[in-house]
């Protein structure tokens, strides 16, 4: 369920919410007769009829009113209900009131469906990453560049550019759009959440120690890489890493703060991606590996770097904590600013 929305996101399609609402009469999909809806949200009845109450961030106030405040004065006239919205960049609750508790459900089910699409047109603002900044990493990693660059810089498109910034090496599990400050805390909330329910238990209150080695590439033709990887495995040979990964994801995914991209996290740290040429500001990260939306880039021929390093060793590490991270940003060490963090030990 998506913040904001009683739309459900499911193996990409979306439904009704009287489709998969979770109530006492739901039965199965479809299942919400006519006479007797649902509670897909709470209904008011005040003095002068019905009223509900939806949280929005601010920023999403513009895609209610649209331009001139038509889609606004719209959706009051097709729902016979009136819309208040607070005023630009005052955080607050948007409040439908109407005559008949139908007109005042169909409004607030429309803006459901507005929220719901515009906010999965949002830019990611946040994402869950794992440190591997750590001074030892960071001096391989120097090295691995070094190296590329004597050997392969006559391939074609091997630069300096596309070399990820050593403080913001990191994996990534997952991106979010957070766009107040009640969502971030409510991540904030969830990560401490994830840790009592079943980080704990699966890490024995100590952190988890991985090793980065070797390189491998997302695309089909490493003639015409994008994004160049290193490899990211549990010492003990374990899969306690990406179980943690995944429970983290799909937890977030049911809360509706992340959208399901995959089946499984794929466990890497970006050391090279193409986006970084054209845009030193770009995030040095693949947040989503092979998502289409990417700018147009100039791809690089990665044969002779897949050959030279493939098992190059770049360090064993610690992982003590899961990082809610902002996007843009950086802290004192030169890694992304944290917004709250899961300890593992």
């Amino acid at each position: 369920m998506v913040l904001g929305s009683k739309l459900f996101h499911q193996t990409g399609e979306f439904f009704h919410p009287c489709d998969l609402l979770i109530c006492e009469k739901f039965k199965g999909p479809g299942d919400c007769p006519d006479d007797d809806p649902c509670d897909a949200f709470v209904v008011e009845e005040t003095e002068r009829g019905f009223q509900c109450r939806v949280e929005v961030p601010s920023p999403l106030y513009k895609y209610i009113i649209g331009k001139k405040g038509e889609t606004r004065k719209r959706l009051e006239t097709e729902t016979r209900t009136s819309i208040s919205i607070p005023k630009p960049g005052v955080e607050g609750e948007i409040v439908i009131t109407g005559q008949h508790r139908g007109g005042v459900t169909s409004a607030r089910t429309r803006i459901d469906v507005l929220l719901d699409s515009f906010r999965k047109k949002q830019p990611f603002t946040h994402f869950l990453s794992l440190a591997l900044n750590q001074p030892a990493i960071q001096e391989k990693f120097l090295q691995f560049k070094e190296e590329v660059l004597e050997k392969c810089s006559k391939d074609h498109g091997v630069s300096s550019s596309l070399f990820q910034n050593p403080a913001k090496l990191h994996l990534t599990l997952g991106t979010l759009v957070l766009l107040n400050e009640q969502e971030i805390q409510k991540a904030c909330d969830l990560l401490q959440q994830c840790k009592e329910d079943f980080v704990d238990q699966i890490t024995g209150g100590k952190p988890l120690t991985v090793e980065v080695a070797g390189v491998e590439y997302m695309n089909d033709d490493p003639a015409m890489t994008d994004v160049l990887y290193a490899k990211v495995h549990m010492k003990d040979g374990s899969d306690r890493l990406q179980v943690i990964a995944d429970q983290l994801v799909e937890r977030f995914v049911a809360s509706g703060l992340m959208l399901k991209e995959w089946d499984r996290v794929k466990l890497h740290a970006t050391v090279m991606n193409t986006l970084f040429r054209k845009d030193p500001t770009e995030e040095r990260n693949n947040p989503v590996p092979g998502k289409s939306s990417f700018k147009e880039r100039e791809s690089f021929n990665g044969r002779n770097i897949l050959k030279l390093f493939e098992n190059f060793y770049f360090g064993e590490v610690q992982l003590d904590s899961v990082r809610l991270s902002q996007r843009f940003s950086s802290d004192t060490s030169g890694y992304y600013a944290t917004c709250g963090q899961l300890f593992l030990s």
